[in-house]
């Protein structure tokens, strides 16, 4: 005879027992909600497991995440001298590339990639271009929409050969150049090649990209940004074979890990910065810059390699004398570089585990005092928590070099963006800017320089992990730190958006739309989620500095990301990965419909609403006790008048999600020890709209003013993705029902979260603060 369940005899029990008080104390539908975002779901779709899209575990790549016992990757060396005219603003270069194949398959032919030639006029960037005229157009945009720039770009290969002069069989398509080899390279063997080049160097105000020159009409002197200046080797792997895809602008580099000499000739008068240790310098550096670099190494503050003052006097001159500067880098898959005559430069050491590390910045003094205060402070914070959070720096240098163009990375370099008024005054908006641009290129060292994910694929496994950890660094840099995205509020109004307008964040670089907030916002706000809501701080930490460790100097993919947040802390995360990272749902979780139930009929009754709690973000709340001390609170120097007068800065979150519904309940005395222990019972119903499955985190205030908060995990979809009823029990009478109280899910509807319903006030103060483009310094300045 079959047995009734325990769970049905005690529903049984509990209708014997309890009367509704009301048949509904609470029910309505968010008709607009649904109709925005409800669509038939497979019941148990969201938590089917990943293995049919992720790939066979194989013996190069494990099920665990983990590089397999036969993982192989191949290697490419460099040997480059360089010519800089700063009289044309033309770069020469020789190159030779020896290339090392440590896979098991023979090749008959390399790929090289030639990213200058996106600037050629008849490139496939600019035919593909796209856009309208708007109200009025200028004659520059014009040009750009129709891919008639007056701009002779791109490289010109003057010659391609074996070590011993002789030409080899080339074809260059586009961005791309097959060099096809006078016998098969096996397994083991290494070949090499030289190629000389040169190309006219772009302006990159006028013509964009992300290195180039910046002319300085009042010196008339120039600032350079050398990247992807040379020609580079793909990736060729166990997962795609060659990486060849066309460089259209947007997808960025997939690159071997190498070991780099360069040697670069410029103007004697040039000061030259670049990936890896200076070789030279008794040949380039007077002695006292050569002192002062020394005392930096010990240093607790920036040191001035080379003042402003004597970077003004450099300005003046012309010397038409040249220097050679001679680097070298180790275990690099890029290199990049710059060089002006208008450079400050200053460097401190960094401690990292046992090593001393060189933060340093290059700037023109059009930078200062924002950069002479803040950048190299921001190189060293960076270092510091990116070490904590993934592995040591493992590089010898680290620098941040000012110029024209917002933010671009490369190994040991850097080029931000972020320069005040000619009056040395700056907005709020300039410094934090400035200082979050320069934390986010510097964390690339580690996401891809280090971690070295497939960029002309996965935008998101570089931007978005690096994204999340740069949203971490800025709250250690200061209390309360105005990030733009990381926290999950942050992200709602782009999740509540119209479906035709997104892509999954699993979408190739060169197809996503609105690309900021689906590769760098969603994936950094998915991941801060995971730590703080689904997997919590602990487990979340040790399994992703797992990853870095384990795939430190080789090449991930998604899957293996994926499997090892798994596989290190025993959390099936395949639910999450497939509704976050595979589709464009939304979380839009509602509370539809509350049911008090007590011993006897009691008519309870609605208290208006009075009192009112303040929304403080979780990560805020936590990071009171896990950090002790930011850098601003460690160096009271970097104090400036935003950190004195907090009122000006506009990006402080103001959280004004305030509410208290009040209702009655009692319970008799007359009730069994059952409901002495439990006096008040509230079934409550949550649907989800939005599609994507999240944890409940339901908070009850009491009548007392007490809360509690109870965190359902997101497995109680698991038979149900649309709909879910949830009994709660307390002991005391609860007047409040919130649902996501800290705002930790992105949830995009959070009237639908309150019980009774509650409106939600808009909050455009930020928005307004910031249109009006005040620069409060330069006001105080002008009253003084």
């Amino acid at each position: 005879m079959r047995k009734t369940p325990y769970y049905t005899c005690f529903g049984l029990l509990l209708c014997l027992f309890l009367m509704p008080t009301k048949h509904s104390l609470f029910a309505q539908n968010n008709t607009t909600s649904l109709e925005r975002h409800k669509k038939p779901h497979n019941e148990q779709s969201k938590f089917a497991q990943l293995e049919p899209i992720l790939p066979t575990p194989n013996v190069y790549r494990t099920g665990s995440g983990a590089p397999g016992h036969q993982y192989w990757q191949q290697k490419a060396d460099y040997k480059m001298s360089l010519v800089l005219d700063d009289e044309k603003q033309w770069l020469y270069g020789k190159e030779t590339i020896t290339y090392t194949n440590n896979s098991p398959d023979v090749l008959t032919y390399l790929w090289v990639q030639l990213d200058q030639n996106l600037f050629k006029p008849e490139s496939d960037t600019y035919k593909t271009q796209t856009g309208d005229f708007g109200d009025r157009i200028d004659l520059w945009n014009l040009q750009y929409l129709t891919g008639d720039y007056q701009y002779d770009g791109g490289f010109n290969i003057k010659s391609v050969t074996d070590t011993e002069g002789k030409p080899l069989n080339h074809t260059i398509n586009k961005t791309m150049m097959r060099i096809e080899l006078e016998k098969p390279l096996r397994k083991g063997d290494s070949y090499s090649f030289k190629i000389e080049w040169d190309y006219h160097i772009n302006d990159q105000l006028k013509v964009g990209g992300r290195s180039g020159y910046e002319f300085f009409p009042e010196d008339g002197n120039y600032l350079y940004e050398m990247a992807q200046f040379f020609p580079r080797m793909a990736v060729y792997d166990d997962v795609n074979g060659w990486q060849n895809k066309q460089f259209l602008g947007r997808g960025e580099f997939a690159l071997p890990f190498g070991d780099y000499e360069v040697e670069i000739t410029a103007p004697a008068d040039h000061v030259v910065g670049a990936t890896g240790v200076l070789q030279n310098p008794d040949e380039v550096l007077s002695q006292t810059q050569r002192k002062r670099l020394d005392e930096a190494q010990t240093a607790n503050r920036p040191v001035l390699i080379v003042s402003e003052a004597e970077a003004r006097q450099a300005e003046k001159g012309r010397n038409k004398n040249t220097k050679t500067w001679k680097f070298k880098a180790e275990n690099v898959r890029d290199y990049g570089w710059a060089s002006s005559r208008k450079f400050v430069w200053d460097a401190m050491g960094v401690k990292v585990g046992d090593k001393t590390v060189m933060a340093m910045s290059y700037y023109p003094k059009e930078g200062n005092p924002l950069w002479g205060q803040y950048s190299t402070e921001a190189v060293a914070h960076t270092l510091e928590v990116y070490s904590k959070y993934t592995i040591e720096y493992p590089y010898p240098v680290a620098i941040s070099v000012h110029g024209p163009v917002w933010g671009m990375e490369y190994p040991m370099i850097c080029f931000n963006g972020g320069r005040p008024e000619p009056d040395g005054t700056y907005s709020d908006r300039i410094k934090y800017a400035m200082i979050s641009v320069i934390i986010h290129e510097v964390g690339h060292n580690f996401f891809p320089m280090i971690v070295n994910s497939d960029e002309r694929q996965w935008t998101w496994m570089d931007e978005g992990l690096n994204t999340f950890l740069q949203y971490l660094a800025e709250q250690e840099w200061e209390r309360n730190y105005p990030s733009r995205r990381g926290a999950p509020s942050q992200i709602v109004e782009y999740m509540k958006g119209e479906k035709a307008g997104m892509n999954p964040i699993m979408t190739n670089s060169e197809s996503i739309l609105q690309f900021g907030n689906n590769a760098y916002g969603k994936p950094a706000t998915a991941l801060n989620i995971l730590r703080e809501t689904i997997m919590g701080r602990e487990l979340f930490d040790y399994a992703f500095k797992e990853y870095a460790k384990r795939w430190a100097f080789k090449h991930p993919m998604p899957a293996d990301f994926f499997r090892t947040m798994e596989d290190a802390s025993a959390v099936d995360l395949d639910w999450f990965w497939h509704g976050w990272f595979y589709t464009n749902d939304c979380v839009d979780i509602a509370i539809t419909q509350v049911e008090q139930f007590e011993h006897k009929p009691n008519d309870g009754d609605y208290i208006a609403l009075k009192n009112y709690q303040d929304f403080t973000d979780i990560s805020d709340q936590r990071n009171l006790n896990t950090i002790p001390q930011t850098r601003i609170e460690r160096k009271p120097e970097l104090r400036d008048f935003y950190n004195q007068n907090p009122e000006f800065v506009g990006n402080r979150a103001e959280r004004n999600l305030k509410a208290d519904p009040n209702f009655l309940g009692k319970l008799s005395s007359e009730e069994k020890a059952f409901f002495e222990r439990n006096k008040h019972f509230y079934q409550v119903t949550f649907e989800n709209y939005g599609g994507l499955v999240m944890p409940l985190l339901v908070q009850f205030e009491y009548e007392d003013g007490t809360k509690e908060l109870q965190h359902i995990p997101a497995e109680v979809w698991r038979y149900n993705n649309e709909k879910v009823v949830k009994v709660f029990a307390t002991k005391k009478p609860v007047r409040q029902i919130v649902l996501d109280p800290h705002q930790q899910t992105a949830d995009i509807e959070m009237e639908n979260n309150f019980f009774p319903r509650k409106e939600i006030p808009t909050r455009f103060q930020l928005y307004k603060r910031n249109m009006n483009n005040t620069n409060p310094m330069q006001q105080q300045k002008k009253k003084n």
